[in-house]
């Protein structure tokens, strides 16, 4: 197999947009690839996954454990040609600016692969050999292998860009000319996902021709790590609990190894649509409410009362209902929008959340207070926030608690009896008990 990691020097130097032009390109040589991302982004991936035709997988060294991640990567790439991973921020880039730890150079060091630098070349030339020769001389055990150029204003800015690359013996394994129509447009909470991007797969092949796809290949290939004896990955024979998941254009985010680790544990996951189904799957056993836009789709959500009414009465049967960041804002009793609107929600637990500019951003360390569906009290586990909504008051049932690097004690989410809701998301194949507790407490 063959297998990279792209990195840039900083954010919003392209590594999407040429990560995507790369998997269309080796997909459309006819070789199976395989896209990852590094970090706990749920958006980047929806364009990996496009381009590449196969579902991008997330790998991230704060949420996962080593073994676990490099067991996650080896699964993940079971049966594909080539591994594609994209990286996050600059190639140094972690939680501490005096370490590496949790950068992409200590993901590319974790797996043993090359780097392959997307670097931003508008407005450069020569100058573009002293940065890429920067980063690979840097990072201890970091090995640069070659530089793709982005946005370039022309093949000969590519020649001379890569006359200079040649002085500090870096090669360059192609380039992508300027053009703003592949320009990957944001939102609140990052890129657009490609549902909602425009996509001309013709104009994409068209720019990744200058790509030397052959001299990437040569560069990263990846010997066989064998078999991994230890590590489960089919699924139970017969599904031991029914779960109905939240999937639309309101709740969409959901790390697929954190799924295929529920299956494993013996759920039979049924997809629902808050947005457009009247009442929740029969015969299920549990409720799991993701991450997503519930704020984009608030007056939608709001005005589907039956919905609203169907899980409130599924939540009264003391069956398990679990919810995520958008998940909790849905299960909350309002949701109040950024112009002042209030919008009605599920009434599940008392919570009411209001849209804010600020983002709430970051890895957390957190204890279970309650026990939960999920977790048992006291439980210690690792999750990421990321949003722009609040509680308009302090949590009443306080689901986790954590500590900010100033020092200060955090209480937040709601855990009482079945119903478990947080802002944090967490990536349940970190640890298979997370999903055998669950899947266990649905079947019950």
């Amino acid at each position: 197999m063959n297998a990279f990691v792209l990195a840039a020097p900083h954010s919003g130097s392209g590594k999407t947009t040429v990560a995507s032009l790369l998997c269309l390109a080796l997909r459309t040589r006819g070789l199976r690839v395989q896209p990852f991302k590094l970090g706990p982004d749920y958006l980047d991936p929806t364009h990996l996954s496009r381009a590449a035709g196969r579902p991008a997988r997330n790998l991230d060294t704060f949420l996962l454990p080593p073994e676990r991640m490099r067991q996650l990567f080896r699964r993940g790439s079971a049966g594909a040609d080539v591994a594609v991973i994209e990286g996050v921020m600059g190639l140094y880039d972690g939680r501490d600016p005096q370490s590496d730890e949790h950068s992409t150079a200590d993901l590319a060091r974790s797996l043993g692969l090359p780097v392959v630098l997307v670097i931003d070349a508008g407005g450069m030339a020569r100058t573009v050999a002293a940065l890429a020769a920067g980063l690979r001389d840097f990072g201890q055990g970091v090995r640069v292998a070659g530089v793709i150029l982005n946005r370039v204003g022309s093949v000969r800015h590519a020649e001379l860009c890569e006359l200079a690359l040649k002085q500090v013996g870096l090669p360059v394994l192609g380039f992508i000319l300027r053009d703003e129509a592949l320009h990957l447009p944001s939102r609140h909470l990052g890129l657009l996902s490609a549902e909602q991007a425009a996509w001309d797969e013709e104009k994409a092949l068209k720019a990744a021709e200058h790509l030397r796809l052959d001299a990437l290949l040569k560069l990263s290939v990846k010997e066989d790590e064998g078999p991994n004896d230890d590590f489960p990955t089919t699924l139970s024979p017969l599904p031991s609990a029914r779960i109905a998941y939240a999937y639309d254009a309101a709740f969409h985010f959901y790390y697929p190894d954190a799924l295929d680790e529920l299956r494993l544990a013996g759920a039979e996951l049924v997809p629902f649509s808050p947005l457009r189904d009247a009442e929740l799957p029969e015969d299920v056993g549990g409720l799991l409410l993701g991450g997503g836009y519930p704020e984009a789709h608030a007056a939608e959500l709001a005005a589907n009362e039956k919905m609203r009414r169907s899980i409130r009465a599924f939540a009264a049967t003391g069956r398990p209902v679990v919810g995520e960041c958008g998940g909790l804002m849905y299960l909350g009793e309002s949701l109040t929008d950024l112009d002042g609107r209030v919008h009605e929600m599920c009434g599940v637990i008392p919570y009411h959340t209001r849209m804010q500019s600020r983002l709430s951003l970051g890895y957390r360390e957190a204890t279970a207070l309650q026990e939960s569906p999920l977790v048992r009290a006291g439980s210690v586990l690792r999750g990421h926030e990321f949003h722009f909504s609040e509680l308009t008051h302090a949590p009443t049932h306080p689901a986790y608690s954590w500590q900010t690097h100033t020092g200060e004690t955090v209480q937040e989410g709601y855990a009482q009896g079945n119903v478990l809701a947080s802002y944090l998301h967490l990536h349940y194949a970190a640890d298979p008990a997370l999903a055998r507790r669950l899947v266990t407490a649905c079947r019950v």
